[in-house]
Parts: structure tokens; sequence; C-alpha cells
């Protein structure tokens, strides 16, 4: 009579026992760092996107700056980075190159930014080319 209480019979499926103390422990074991390699994929991926949308930023306005009158590329190279060295995206940036371009005969200024692509944490292995666009006045 006490196995009967401890364990039953289910049809077609064999023994299963009824006791389920310590479960817990193991599921957690066996999911846990699942689910932390998800939560830091998705910190990782997050921290990308930010930094390469912080380097267009940087990089048209660098061009928005050099476009104005009086100004220059080595003044829109200047803006550029002093937009980049106040963020974390300003330490995977590894050139800054400001150039005087046409897009359909209007003049613009194009500032190209070179920087890693963070893959870990804000070392990258590949490098991303980003440019920022704006008419000359």
């Amino acid at each position: 009579m006490s196995r009967h209480k401890e364990m039953h019979v289910v049809r077609n499926k064999g023994i299963r026992w009824s006791h389920d103390e310590g479960n817990a422990s193991v599921e957690f074991a066996l999911v846990a760092p699942l689910l932390m390699l998800i939560g830091i994929a998705v910190l990782q991926l997050m921290l990308a996107l930010h930094i390469r949308t912080v380097i267009t930023s940087a990089a048209i306005e660098g061009a928005r700056v050099g476009a104005l009158v009086g100004s220059d590329l080595v003044i829109a190279e200047q803006r550029t980075r002093e937009v980049l060295l106040a963020n974390i995206a300003g330490t995977t940036v590894a050139n800054v190159h400001a150039s005087r371009t046409t897009l359909a005969g209007v003049p613009m200024i194009a500032v190209q930014v070179d920087a890693e692509l963070p893959l870990l944490g804000v070392y990258g292995l590949t490098t991303m080319s980003l440019t920022g666009h704006a008419y000359v006045e």
C-alpha cells in the first residue's frame, strides 16, 4: 500500500513518480544559462545598434557643420570627432574623413567614419563604414 502512494502506473506510459521534490533546482540549472545567453545577446545587439546610430548621427552633424557658409572640411572632421568622443562610440572609431561630392549636380559635404562593429563588448572583429551628407550652403 505504501508503494501505491509513492508511484502510480499510467497506462502505456510507464511509471511516473508522484514526488517532484528537487526538480525546480535542476530545471533552473538547465534553463538559466540559456536565458542568460539570450539576455547577453540582446544587450550586445542593442549596444551595436546604439553605436551605429551614434556614429551615423555624428557623421551627419559633421557634414552639416562643414556645409555651413565659411566652413571647411577640417571643421567637419573636428566636429564629428567632438561628437564621437563624448560617447562610448568614440572608442570604436578608426578614421574620420570629410570630402566634397556632388549628388545629381548638387554640391555636398560627405563625412565618412570607419569604425569597428562591436561584437564582443565594444571590441569588434569587422569594420563598418558610415557616411553622413549635407548640402553645401
